[in-house]
């Protein structure tokens, strides 16, 4: 094993002894002035005060900077669907021209749309895609992102997709997380019923991906023009007896999806935008994360997932990017976590914790998303000698420094 190191740094945020849930004051932090890091094999070793770290590790080697830097955990995106083919530039051009979601998708557009785009795209080009997103990711501090499928809504393009999806994460430094959501929408070319399809996804599609190890989480979108919230019920059932995790496209156009992810016990309830006032009380009492997806909402022009109401009811907040080809084209995790603290009023301490240790803990990973011993050496630099400075900047102050598994990328 050998050891390295990482030092002096202005400030180190290690996100440590930070509650789970609720509120947080920026006094909370945990800032480590003059800090330093110790690591081996892809792993924390110690965290602590720079002069010590150098006399009680004085043959390691410290890789040093020379100007103020701000340390946090590697950031975590738990809801992207950055595998697709296709484009819907089309789709927002008649958006901001004044049409719906729903409207665009009854016409033939939204989800359909990069449905056949997926399709008629080969492994190649999809792993192309997926590569250079998750890149750039990457070079923006996501060192942990989650990837949907979706988009193909057959078995064999479900399959293909989840295996693109596996096979770029084995090439990037980046985690790509796998989840399969075949469940997006009932395709245009299905004959059945939203239930006859649930079933082909059930029966055909889940047991190939369990087989195959190829994911071991599984989502389905519950609202209108989607599956109706007994049909998810009747899914949701049948998957978590399959052995998945699971997680919901919640209460984005309509209200009362996210009482099913809480009633099985999802890891998380993702988007909230339309979420009621007793539900925003039922999901803040459990162990189901809530997930905002803020570039969902200013890529459909609509209302801000209610962060601060979750919050202070003792909600386990989450921000992501939902990036995808239609509703949520941008993809910049800190932009959209700047963009929403300042509409919701959310504390550095609170943001921050939404794209760290709270987002592992909705993907139900407990080894990263602080700066502690026995956690993965995911880790960011920051060109600021104040923390306060990255969110001031409004996601335009971009990482100096990325490292992944205790490796600059």
């Amino acid at each position: 094993m050998t050891l390295k190191g990482v030092g002096p740094i202005s400030q180190v945020l290690t996100m440590d002894s930070m509650p789970l849930s609720g509120p947080i004051d920026d006094s909370q932090l945990q800032i480590i002035t003059k800090g330093g890091l110790i690591f081996a094999d892809g792993q924390i070793i110690e965290v602590g005060n720079y002069d010590f770290l150098r006399q009680k590790y004085s043959q390691v080697e410290f890789t040093a900077f020379d100007e103020p830097l701000v340390c946090l955990p590697g950031f975590i995106d738990v809801h992207t669907h950055i595998c697709w083919g296709g484009t819907r530039s089309a789709d927002y051009a008649s958006r901001i021209s004044g049409k719906t979601y729903l409207e665009i998708a009854k016409e033939g557009g939204g989800i359909s749309v990069s449905v056949e785009g997926t399709r008629n795209s080969t492994h190649d080009e999809l792993a192309a895609g997926l590569r250079e997103r998750a890149i750039r990711h990457l070079n923006e501090g996501v060192t942990t992102c989650e990837v949907k499928s979706g988009y193909g809504l057959n078995k064999d393009s479900e399959i293909r997709i989840l295996n693109v999806i596996n096979d770029v994460n084995r090439e990037i430094a980046i985690d790509l997380i796998p989840t399969a959501l075949s469940a997006h929408i009932k395709p245009a070319d299905f004959a059945g019923s939203h239930r006859d399809y649930l079933d082909y996804v059930l029966d055909e599609i889940l047991p190939v991906v369990k087989e195959k190890q190829l994911s071991d989480r599984v989502d389905i979108f519950i609202d209108e023009g989607a599956f109706s919230l007994e049909d998810g019920e009747y899914f949701l059932k049948k998957a978590k007896i399959m052995g998945f995790e699971i997680t919901v496209h919640s209460d984005q156009f309509t209200s009362g999806s996210s009482r099913l992810a809480v009633l099985y016990g999802a890891l998380s309830a993702d988007h909230l935008e339309s979420i009621s006032e007793d539900d925003i009380k039922l999901l803040s009492e459990s162990k189901t994360s809530a997930v905002a997806l803020p570039g969902c909402s200013l890529g459909l022009g609509m209302r801000f997932t209610p962060a601060r109401k979750l919050l202070d009811k003792g909600a386990s907040l989450v921000i992501s990017t939902d990036w995808n080809p239609g509703s949520a084209p941008m993809g910049d995790l800190l932009l959209q976590a700047s963009i929403l603290s300042a509409s919701e009023k959310l504390s550095t301490a609170e943001t921050f914790s939404a794209i760290t240790f709270r987002a592992a803990h909705a993907l139900n990973l407990k080894d990263r998303g602080k700066l502690i011993k026995g956690q993965k050496a995911d880790f960011l630099f920051f060109k600021a000698s104040d923390y306060r400075d990255i969110l001031y900047n409004q996601g335009k102050l971009k990482p100096f420094s990325v490292w992944k598994n205790g490796i600059e990328v």
